[in-house]
């Protein structure tokens, strides 16, 4: 039986549900973009029987999740994501949790990761070290990859934005069928999670994440701090496991070149699926949370 939260910070009334026991061991498990909370519908009932609490908030501009004031800046900036995490850890009163994610959600828990690792006992990432070096991104990549990368473009026009806007969920679907090309969801799957994307402030935060992503916005001012720590690329210290989907062609070739940021123990695995990692290889994700819990708790 899940438990419904609301955890309310500063800029934010952030929604999450929790599952397992209260007591045991403490799981965030953050969704990316076009995603929701139900990515890890099939990953939480192995974490449960392992003994788990595991909490799944909406990212900000997805489903419930609110801002608490208009005058809130609509950032989706990494600085953004990690320090949500943390906020949401504060309001659990949890000092020190297993931090998993993929896409938006592997970019918020890297930054929690490496920002605050005295709150984060180990850290399960798809794909690799997830956070942006921003200052690297006004470098081209291959042509194909540049193909793939179509929708980040587009965003950066207003066109894009009006075509997300007005065909989200269309748009989505789309990505969804392209990053995961062995991936066969249903339409109940889907429409489950496109709800989410219904948030008012869904286009404005997705819009804010890649134009910030590839230079072409500013970032919170309060969060300016944060990014310069970010920028200096912090090695990450906790124990960590990676993973790698094969068939991502958002991924090619997967994260080996990112072994070295991981200081602490780590381990890469590799799978043959796609972008969307929890929802395809649901066991795989679940056993790496595992696994790095029982690292934690070596050392």
């Amino acid at each position: 039986m899940s438990r419904a939260g609301i955890a309310y910070t500063p800029s934010l009334a952030i929604d999450y549900l929790e599952h397992g026991e209260p007591k045991g061991w403490a799981v965030i498990l953050s969704h990316g973009f076009p995603y929701d909370i139900h990515a890890f519908d099939d990953v939480i009932p192995h974490l449960v029987s392992c003994g788990a609490r595991v909490i799944v908030p909406y990212l900000r501009g997805f489903g419930p999740t609110r801002f608490t004031s208009a005058d809130h800046m609509r950032s989706g900036q990494q600085a953004a994501l990690g320090s949500d995490v943390i906020r949401l850890l504060d309001h659990l009163k949890i000092d020190k949790a297993i931090v998993a994610g993929f896409d938006w959600g592997g970019v918020a828990s890297c930054v929690s990761a490496a920002l605050w690792p005295e709150r984060v006992a180990g850290l399960v990432s798809y794909a690799g070290y997830d956070i942006v070096d921003v200052s690297q991104q006004k470098e081209p990549s291959s042509p194909h990859l540049e193909s793939v990368m179509w929708y980040q473009h587009l965003f950066q026009s207003e066109r894009g934005r009006k075509c997300l806007a007005e065909n989200r969920k269309e748009f989505c679907e789309l990505l969804w069928k392209q990053w995961s090309p062995t991936w066969e969801f249903s339409d109940e799957a889907y429409e489950r999670t496109a709800s989410a994307f219904d948030n008012p402030d869904f286009v404005d935060v997705v819009i804010h994440a890649y134009r910030f992503c590839l230079g072409n916005a500013s970032g919170d001012p309060e969060l300016e701090a944060l990014e310069q720590k970010l920028a200096e690329r912090p090695k990450i210290t906790v124990p960590c496991i990676t993973l790698d989907g094969s068939r991502d062609p958002l991924k090619p070739g997967g994260s080996v070149a990112h072994d070295e940021m991981f200081t602490g123990r780590h381990e890469r695995r590799v799978f043959d699926v796609g972008h969307a990692f929890p929802a395809e290889a649901p066991k795989e994700f679940a056993d790496a949370i595992y696994d790095v819990y029982i690292w934690s708790q070596q050392s």
